[in-house]
């Protein structure tokens, strides 16, 4: 690995991270260890909370459909996680449908979703385990919440322009 302002380039893959804007090589390592390791990461806090076999995204979609106690559409769904395939969503919802944690109400040619009790009950699971394992550890990593906040804008931030170059590659 090359030298970077005294320090080591932490990157997944050097040949990307030669030249001007090679931090976001860095960046991008960053990203892939620290999406995979929150996809394993609710995959077992779903499980501990009594729903083993339930994939990420699964959870993410019962998550979100519980989100302020609101129904969602599938298109509500996909536009806040920011999923473009539909199709992964709506076996999420077929299957969260099946095992009783979610409910659909189909008005016309959309359907309407809703957490179950069932469904509500494994969200308030989920945040005690939550609670326990995760966040009892944040305060001894020295993030304040205030810096909490300041990732999560330039995350949004960043996955802007993530959603620009897409729109720019698919064009080429």
């Amino acid at each position: 690995m090359s030298e970077a302002h005294g320090s080591q380039k932490i990157v997944s893959s050097d040949h990307l991270a030669e030249g001007p804007g090679w931090e976001a090589s860095e960046f991008e390592y960053g990203l892939i260890i620290a999406s995979n390791a929150f996809s394993r990461w609710v995959q077992l806090c779903v499980a501990a909370a009594g729903a083993p076999g339930l994939s990420a995204l699964e959870v993410l979609v019962l998550h979100h459909v519980n989100h302020r106690g609101r129904e969602k559409r599938l298109a509500d769904i996909c536009f806040l996680l920011n999923i473009e395939d539909r199709h992964t969503v709506n076996y999420a919802l077929r299957k969260l449908l099946k095992l009783g944690l979610l409910e659909g109400d189909k008005r016309g040619k959309e359907v309407f979703y809703s957490t179950s009790k069932e469904g509500r009950a494994l969200c308030a699971r989920y945040r005690e385990v939550r609670e326990q394992c995760l966040l009892e550890g944040l305060p001894h990593t020295g993030i304040s919440g205030d810096e909490l906040r300041d990732i999560a804008a330039a995350l949004r931030v960043l996955s802007g322009l993530y959603d620009q170059a897409s729109r720019a590659a698919a064009s080429l």
